[in-house]
């Protein structure tokens, strides 16, 4: 292979590689459960490649369960309308959640109702919630 053969390899290999995007899939959440959680945030994380939430929320029995909720990336939030700054530590929160499939307190967010009563969605890859926030019935 010649020296043009090699450097026509290489610019092609970069040029490629713009448009590879490796990504998980969602299929450890189930999308056909959704659940409502309401409590304090412990933790918010605006980070790459997801952002996250962890969730302390009081159980039936009085106890409290700490919930890691992840979120879409910060670019697909921010066209959804969020701000890096409009979840905070010590805000009480509502969300609409896909749990973990094994059943540990981890979710996909789906939906969040903020303090001042704002509801916004994660973004389309997460899909729109199927119950509703205020109620916790299905949706249509």
């Amino acid at each position: 292979m010649n020296f043009r053969n090699i450097f026509a390899s290489i610019i092609y290999l970069l040029l490629i590689s713009g448009h590879v995007d490796a990504h998980h899939s969602f299929a450890l959440f189930d999308n056909n459960h959704h659940i409502l959680l309401h409590g304090i945030v412990t933790h918010y994380q605006w980070t790459n490649p997801h952002v996250y939430i962890e969730l302390e929320v009081k159980q039936p029995d009085g106890t409290s369960k700490r919930w890691t909720i992840e979120c879409a990336n910060p670019g697909i939030l921010s066209r959804n309308g969020w701000k890096y700054n409009m979840v905070k530590t010590g805000d009480e929160i509502t969300v609409v959640v896909a749990p973990l499939r094994n059943g540990k307190a981890g979710a996909l967010l789906k939906q969040v109702k903020l303090p001042d009563g704002t509801k916004i969605e994660n973004g389309g890859p997460a899909g729109p919630p199927k119950i509703s926030i205020d109620t916790g019935e299905p949706l249509e």
